[in-house]
């Protein structure tokens, strides 16, 4: 297997804005002038003027690599090495001047690594003052002095809006990627709830009809044959289903929910009743209701034995509220209820992961689902939600 060394990396994972600590360091040629003096024996008590040069230029590396980390930067250590690197700037300075004025803009850009905000601005300025102050005082400047404290002040500004913007875009690229990630992870359960309520409900119609076909066979071909063919209709209905599930622009409907549920209840034996009052839902209530009807129809078939189920549809105060009841056995499972101010869900809902499913969509939209046995026998299933109709929750609440 070939390796290939010095790769880049794609274009999203660079590093925006400055690569690291090394594009600051041709900054130190701005200290030649003082190497030069030393070099020429210009400068009185070289030994002290070389110490001084070392000092600041193995401080100035020390920082500004600390800067780009930002753990490291905030620490304790970072201002001790800031704070020293300051000290033998001013004393470089006053003790020579001349182009050793020089090292005020480049400790000002050290400065611009560590330094954030308020405290940033407030050293700046100070910096900037004491650079002009002591260009005037030694009077043997390279340049006006006005234009060293500006330089001073103007290159810790750049240095650290550079720097803040280059975290700023890393930060942005970052959360990106999590957004990315978040929004794989709601498809999927999106996807995964819609396909638990199709097939659910669809694998469930098609053995309560089986059922029916092989009870009917021996005595009445001809219905067992439109058993059969009731099958084959639904499973086509479940593959289409299926289909606009995967490309995500299926949405359930509360009244194709409710007139599926006569004949498949029908089939297993269960009368259905429907009462409706108010005015219809709005789209979204009508959607997710028509899920929860559906989901309630599985479960009567599957696991209630019940020879009743009552769907009952209300509205009042601008929210909307569906209750499906059997006379059945229900659910072996514990009780569990979703929270009306669209907090968490209960953990136990019965009926399994669809009723979970549900409970979960309908308070995320600030609705609640109930789901168990009923006191006065029975199980019962209970779901409301805000009305989204145009008007429909100020012409219901002035009612």
């Amino acid at each position: 297997m070939r390796k290939v060394f010095g790769r880049r990396k794609p274009r999203g994972e660079q590093r925006p804005g400055p690569p690291g600590p090394y594009v600051l360091l041709p900054t130190l040629l701005m200290g030649l002038g003082g190497f030069s003096n030393l070099w020429r024996g210009e400068t009185p008590n070289p030994w002290i003027g070389g110490l001084g040069l070392f000092a600041f230029n193995t401080l100035y590396i020390s920082v500004v690599f600390r800067g780009f980390d930002r753990r490291r930067r905030e620490s304790a250590t970072s201002y001790v090495l800031l704070a020293l690197m300051g000290t033998v700037t001013v004393g470089l300075a006053v003790g020579y001047g001349g182009t050793w004025l020089l090292f005020f803009p480049v400790y000002s850009l050290a400065v611009g690594t560590i330094l954030r905000g308020r405290r940033l601005g407030i050293t700046l300025l100070v910096l900037g003052a004491g650079a002009c102050a002591v260009a005037v005082w030694k009077g043997d400047h390279v340049s006006e002095p006005w234009t060293i404290g500006y330089g001073t002040i103007i290159s810790g500004a750049v240095t650290a809006a550079i720097l803040t913007l280059s975290e700023t875009v890393m930060e942005l690229r970052a959360t990106r990627r999590e957004l990315a990630r978040a929004a794989v992870e709601q498809e999927r359960l999106r996807f995964s709830r819609d396909l638990h309520d199709l097939l659910g409900h669809t694998l469930s119609v098609v053995v309560v009809k089986s059922e029916a076909a092989r009870r009917l066979a021996p005595h009445d071909v001809d219905a067992a044959i439109a058993q059969i063919h009731d099958i084959e209709s639904v499973g086509r209905q479940a593959l289409r289903e299926v289909r606009e599930a995967v490309t995500g622009y299926r949405d359930s409907s509360l009244a194709i929910e409710l007139e599926r549920a006569g004949p498949v209840l029908a089939a297993a034996g269960i009368e259905a009743v429907v009462d409706r009052s108010g005015s219809p839902p709005g789209p979204r209530a009508d959607a997710l209701l028509g899920w929860v009807a559906r989901e309630a129809v599985t479960n009567a078939v599957r696991h209630s034995g019940a020879s009743r189920c009552v769907f009952t549809l209300e509205s009042a105060g601008g929210r909307i509220r569906l209750t499906v009841a059997d006379d059945g056995a229900g659910p072996r499972h514990g009780p569990a209820t979703g929270n009306h101010a669209g907090g968490e869900t209960g953990t136990d809902v019965v009926g399994g992961m669809g009723l979970k499913g549900l409970a979960e969509r309908l308070a995320a939209v600030g609705g609640s689902l109930e789901a168990g046995p009923a006191k006065d026998g029975g199980f019962t299933v209970t779901a409301e939600i805000q009305d989204d109709a145009p008007g429909g929750s100020e012409e219901r609440g002035c009612g």
